[in-house]
């Protein structure tokens, strides 16, 4: 062996993880070593496996760490990539197969919504909801915006005056029944009738606050009840998500929903929660979201879950989609509904 030769050896037997070995004798010993490096990446494949099937486990007794969780779920997909390029970066086998596992569960909870909706085909209803803001600058705007995408039903939330009015004014034409109650409303191309305040006011604000409400809309297919909601919000602190108000006004609205009295029901609203978070649990064991679409609704600006809502009981709502923004910190969401 000649002193060039002898020193590539040298250097090859001193790399970890030499994939093509340097003799004959070592050849069993790299193929072996893709298999035992990369523990780290697949250890954490596995844990955003767990927490991906399992994430209704981790407790909420402590900072409601679940809902913090839950609300954020479909991003744990972003973690998959990362974890993917690190095992491609080391070589790993090991952690390559893990990642499978991850990759299963989000597509068990996920993959469905990424299939495209139909732009056409049967359906009853299209339904938009949207929080305006109390700050929006550009209601007339706003309401334009929100009847160009066509609705049969507009849900607004944060109706505040003088705004109130020019929302009235600029939906008229095309919407001529509506019904406000408190800070939210709903406007619809078919009549609606006993409109009613809602009370979901958790017992700790003191404050005047009507953020809920109930009405018939009366379409071809026969009565719907509509709800409009809006519920508290939540914060993210230190010690973790502060969502008790929001869930205890969730709980009264789900109640109310299981009183309702007809068939087919539609819940639009400003939620403050994602439907995989355990808080809505009493709307979403009781209602049917949505089969296509994340539309990420919150923040504007650059959204990260979906707090705007389309629920519904006795009926389908097809897909769900952003509009674009308006003078809101949320966007628009528009879902079509079959009803059954």
């Amino acid at each position: 062996m000649s002193t060039v030769q002898a020193a590539v050896s040298r250097w090859a037997r001193r790399r970890p993880g030499q994939w093509v070995p340097d003799d004959g004798r070592r050849g069993d010993a790299g193929r072996r070593w893709v298999w035992t490096r990369g523990r780290v990446p697949a250890a954490f494949a596995v844990l955003t496996a767990a927490l991906l099937a399992f994430h209704r486990a981790v407790p909420n007794s402590a900072g409601r760490l679940g809902s913090l969780l839950e609300a954020f779920l479909p991003w744990l997909g972003l973690v998959v990539v990362v974890l993917l390029g690190l095992a491609l970066l080391r070589r790993s086998a090991a952690a390559l197969v893990a990642l499978l596992l991850p990759v299963a569960a989000w597509t068990y909870l996920f993959g469905g919504l990424l299939l495209p909706g139909a732009k056409s085909g049967p359906h009853d209803l299209v339904v938009v909801q949207h929080n305006v803001s109390d700050e929006n600058t550009d209601p007339v705007g706003t309401a334009r915006a929100l009847a160009g995408a066509g609705p049969d039903l507009i849900a607004l939330q944060e109706l505040v005056p003088p705004a109130l009015s020019a929302y009235e004014r600029a939906l008229a034409s095309d919407y001529p029944y509506h019904a406000v109650r408190g800070t939210v409303g709903l406007w619809s191309k078919h009549p609606l009738t006993d409109a009613r305040l809602l009370d979901i006011k958790p017992q700790g604000i003191a404050v005047p606050w009507s953020r809920g409400m109930r009405t018939v809309v009366h379409t071809p297919r026969g009565e719907i009840a509509a709800y409009v909601a809006h519920l508290p919000s939540v914060r993210i602190r230190a010690s973790g998500l502060a969502s008790s108000w929001r869930d205890e006004s969730a709980g009264l609205l789900g109640k109310a929903l299981a009183a309702e009295q007809l068939k087919t029901v539609v819940l639009l609203g400003d939620l403050n929660g994602t439907v995989d978070d355990r808080g809505l649990a009493p709307l979403t064991s009781r209602m049917n979201v949505a089969r296509r679409g994340f539309a990420f609704s919150f923040p504007a600006g650059f959204p990260l879950a979906r707090i705007d809502q389309v629920m519904a009981r006795s009926a389908a709502v097809a897909d769900i989609r952003t509009l674009p923004a308006t003078g809101s910190d949320h966007l628009p969401v528009a879902a079509r509904i079959t009803l059954r």
